[in-house]
Parts: structure tokens; sequence; C-alpha cells
């Protein structure tokens, strides 16, 4: 699994909903977009990336649909 392409596909994501009015509702959206459209093992590959480099390569929108939604992606 490419990890570069993840992180970059994730803020992707990010930018389109970090337009959103509503901030949560946002952070909310990212996450559900990841678990309706990415496989599992991309998720999971996400996920461990995280855990072990950290979030920094991510938009903040993303940073934090991943931690507040984890149960989500899991």
């Amino acid at each position: 699994m490419d990890i570069e392409n993840l992180v970059r596909m994730a803020n992707r994501i990010g930018s389109f909903f970090e337009g959103m009015p509503e901030q949560e509702e946002s952070v909310l959206d990212v996450a559900m977009h990841l678990k309706k459209f990415w496989e599992p093992r991309m998720r999971s590959a996400l996920l461990a990336h995280v855990d072990e480099h950290g979030a920094d390569e991510l938009k903040p929108i993303v940073a934090q649909a991943l931690a507040r939604h984890r149960n989500l992606l899991s």
C-alpha cells in the first residue's frame, strides 16, 4: 500500500470538506467518506501510519476525523 498516495487522497477529501460551513459536521463527513469509499485495508494503513509517524502530513480536518471517529474507521 502506497502511504504517500493514501495521504494525498485523504488530504484531497479534506480539502473538499474543509470549505463547508459547519466544522464538526465536516470532520464527520471526512470520516464517513473514508468509511464508505475506502477499502478497510486502506483505512487501516492510514491509521497505522498516523499511529507510527503522527498526523503532520495530513490536513487538520483529516487528522481530526481520524482521531475523533477512529471507531468508525477501524
